[in-house]
Parts: C-alpha cells; structure tokens; sequence
C-alpha cells in the first residue's frame, strides 16, 4: 500500500472584533490552500460553540449559523461541523444547524462534555466521522477499529482522579506563572501515571524562590519541596533561578529524593555534584558565565556563538548505553521491547550545551554520579544517574516529545514508580528476580 501523509492545521481565532484583520488574512491562505491541494484533498472541520441556556437547557444554534455564515463570506465551506456543548447535542438542534448551515445531518458532530479529554475519540467515532474523512479524503478504511487500549487510558484517568491519593512531584521551573509552557512534560507525566496506577499531582515551585532566604516565599517553596514525592527539573534557557534548580538537584541526591532532569535539569545535576562532592567550588556552565574558570558545562563545538536562530542541535539522534546495569537502560528495555537492539534509543534533543568532555572522567571516579549513556561519538554525554539512590537520573534530550499515552516515556516511569514507592520491585519483576 502506498504511503498516504494527511497533515493536520488549527486555526483559533475570533471572527469579529479586534482580531478580525488576523482573522481574514489566516482564512484567506486557507482558501487558496483548498484550491492548491484540489478538494479531493481537503477537508475542512468547523469547530463552533453551542450555549446551552436556562434551566430547561435550550440549546442555541445562532452562534454556528453566524460563524459559518462568516466562513462562507470567506470562501471557506464546512464539510463537518463539530458542536462543542456542555450537554449532548439534541437531534433538534443537528436538524436546525443542518438545515441553517446547509451541511447533511450526519456531518453535523456532537462535541459534548466527557469526564475527560481521552474520551473524545471514541465520542467521534460512534458518531461516524471516521467514515466520513475516510470518504472526503479518498482513504481506505482499516476493516477494524479497536479502540480497547484508548478506552483502558481513558478509564484509568477517571479511576486515577477518584483515587485521591496522588504522588506529588515538585516542578522546579523558570516559567512556572505559565504552566502551559511545561504541557509536554506534564502530559508525559499524565502518560507514566497510566502505566504506574498512580495519579500524580504536580506541586509547581518557582526556582527562584528556593534561592534567597529572605524572600517572600522561600520556606514555602523549600516546605513544597520537601513534602513532595519526586523532583523534576525540566529545561530551559538563562541564569535566572539556575541556583534553585542546583539547590534542587543537591536536596534530591543528599536525601535520596527521587529526581529526575530534563536538558538542563541534567546540567545543574552536574554542576551540583561538580561542586559539592568533587568540591569544584567554582564549578559552573559557560552559559551563566563564559569566562568561568571551572565550566562543567561548555557550548557544543559545532554550534555558533554569535548566531542563535537556528543553533540548536535538534531532531531524533541515537544515545547508547554504555552497559546493562543502569536503571535507565532496564527502563528503555521493558517499557520498549519493540526495539531490537536496546542498547542504542532514539530521543529528540533540542539544546546549545552540554557536559565538558574533559571533566567526565574526574567526576565519575570522584562521586557516585555515572555517566550511563553517551551518543556516537562516545563523547557527548546524554543519560546520568546515581547508582545508590531511589532514582537519580538525568537526560540531556527531552523524552516527552515522544511520550504517548499507550506508549510512556521509559524516563518519566521511572519517577512516577519511584516517587510511589514501586520502582525496585518494579525492576524485581521485570529481571525475574
């Protein structure tokens, strides 16, 4: 069978007030984008609200009839249209919005509210709109549809939210006032709390606040810390809060606190071990300071100094083990054995620095900090962990890019196991032991 690609757009916006010059312009390309692809290949989901007022639950339809109408002033036409109601969708109303909106009965969808997001899927199926991109597009539907494990991720969700026994794990960020700047990395942790038959509760700290004594909110952020389950330091950019995530990283390794970094939660991870236990007092990363004289942590050969846009070393690269008996191996292992060959992973990576090769070896040999997984080379390092602690790893990529809710980042597992007290016999089970 020939390889099919259907790619997917999102347009959010108003159709009137201050937003309406953006509005035209983004449908204006959407309607040239129909004639370019031909219709055969383009299918347009208009997605509207339907009120439902009073308390005899009146469901009003002018909202759909007015944006669609407006749509069509555009040179945009409908194909189906997706209702969003907090009840379900009455067939009086699918016939009123039919009829205004002139759009068949049947693809007039009914979006009403689920106990979740995960449900949404099947909702849709049921109501045949599966059949009908399969039909507007040309593609040849698969004979059967199974849908058990999504409805298993949906049931656990709602069994996991009554629990009400979460694991807590503290977020020390930089952007923590925008929580959706950290959405792939709480979706990855949504995704663990699956496999682990945990809920898990995210306890956000800003790091900065873990940093002057004297602060507003230091010793509540230090007593958040403190009473959580798992500490997960996740990426980002700049020297503000850098000494609160070290902070973080150093309270997790002296009090065996399950830990786990992402990009530069593995750096401050370093720099921390660099400095408390190898006793570089001075050591630090290139980024906060470039004429430091201990830089544990260094800008990438290859990347420019002078040019940000575009510098990134970026896309899926390989990290391989270096042995067998690392948690984070074991953990790749079990949760993907769909790999052949374990010993090598495929990540995403998105960053500008990395660990200084020339000081790997003195701070392996003079802590417990091991470097477990490096990439091709053998000299960039990308998987740390501290052998004799609950969980203490590290990654340099960022394993929620390819976190899915059937499919769990192996990394994020083993936080979620760990912080709830699973992890060894976890690892007991799966070794045969």
């Amino acid at each position: 069978m020939p390889f099919i690609e259907v790619r997917k757009s999102e347009y959010f916006a108003r159709l009137f007030g201050i937003d309406a010059f953006i509005v035209f312009e983004s449908r204006q390309a959407l309607r040239q984008f129909q004639f370019r692809v031909g219709r055969d290949n383009f299918c347009l989901m208009h997605v509207s609200l339907v009120p439902v007022l009073g308390v005899v639950g009146e469901q009003k339809t002018k909202p759909t009839q007015a944006t669609v109408r407006e749509l069509r002033a555009l040179g945009l036409s409908p194909d189906l249209i997706l209702c969003r109601s907090s009840t379900e969708l009455h067939e009086s109303t699918k016939e009123k919005i039919s009829n205004f909106c002139h759009v068949p009965i049947e693809f007039v969808i009914g979006v009403h509210d689920v106990s979740n997001t995960y449900r949404v899927p099947e909702l849709l199926l049921t109501q045949g709109v599966y059949d009908v991109l399969c039909q507007k597009l040309n593609l040849v539907k698969r004979p059967n549809v199974d849908f058990e494990k999504w409805r298993e991720v949906a049931d656990s969700f709602d069994r996991l939210k009554a629990n009400g026994s979460p694991v807590h794990i503290a977020m020390v960020g930089k952007y923590t006032g925008l929580s959706d700047a950290y959405l792939s990395v709480i979706k990855a942790l949504e995704h663990a709390s699956f496999y682990a038959q945990r809920g898990v509760k995210i306890d956000w700290v800003e790091a900065t606040d873990l940093e002057d004594p004297k602060g507003e909110k230091y010793e509540e952020s230090w007593n958040v810390l403190r009473n959580a389950h798992g500490i997960l330091v996740p990426g980002g950019f700049g020297n503000r809060g850098i000494e609160g995530k070290i902070a973080a990283a150093k309270y997790a390794r002296e009090n065996k606190k399950p830990y786990f970094g992402i990009c530069l939660g593995l750096q401050v991870a370093v720099i921390e071990t660099a400095r408390n236990v190898v006793g570089w007092a001075n050591a630090t990363s290139e980024e906060f300071d470039k004429d430091a004289a201990r830089k544990v942590v260094v800008y990438m050969p290859e990347i420019s100094k002078t040019h940000l846009g575009g510098t990134m070393r970026l896309g899926s690269r390989e990290t391989i083990f270096k042995n067998d008996q690392s948690v984070a191996y074991q953990l790749y292992k079990h949760l993907q054995p769909e790999n052949p060959n374990p010993m090598r992973v495929a990540e995403r990576h998105r960053h500008r620095y990395e660990v200084n090769p020339e000081v790997v070896a003195d701070i392996s040999s003079k802590s417990g900090l091991q470097f477990v997984g490096q990439d091709e080379t053998g000299t960039r390092q990308e998987i740390v962990e501290i052998p004799d602690h609950p969980y203490f790893v590290a990654v340099q990529y960022h394993p929620e890019f390819k976190s899915r809710p059937t499919r769990p980042s192996p990394p994020f597992v083993g936080l979620v196991l760990a912080a709830s007290g699973q992890l060894e016999q976890w690892l007991s089970s799966k070794n045969g032991k």
